[in-house]
């Protein structure tokens, strides 16, 4: 368990190094097709489908090399 709390904590350095030093690298985030904004008058909704398809496949890869027996 502490090495998988060690690993999430290096991910999220990581991802914060890179949105202060780099942040053009995930300027794609939320602008892909299919993810869906829906603006009015009264408010504003995101929900970003494609984007979070593309995370779930990357961690799905990632785990998998990491921790396969």
């Amino acid at each position: 368990m502490g090495k998988i709390i060690i690993y999430a904590g290096l991910v999220l350095i990581i991802i914060g190094v890179m949105t202060s030093y780099a942040p053009g690298l995930l300027k794609w985030f939320g602008h892909l097709p299919g993810d869906l904004r829906i603006e009015s008058d009264n408010g504003f909704i995101f929900i970003p489908i494609t984007s979070m398809i593309v995370i779930s496949v990357l961690l799905t890869v990632v785990i998998n090399l990491f921790f396969r027996k």
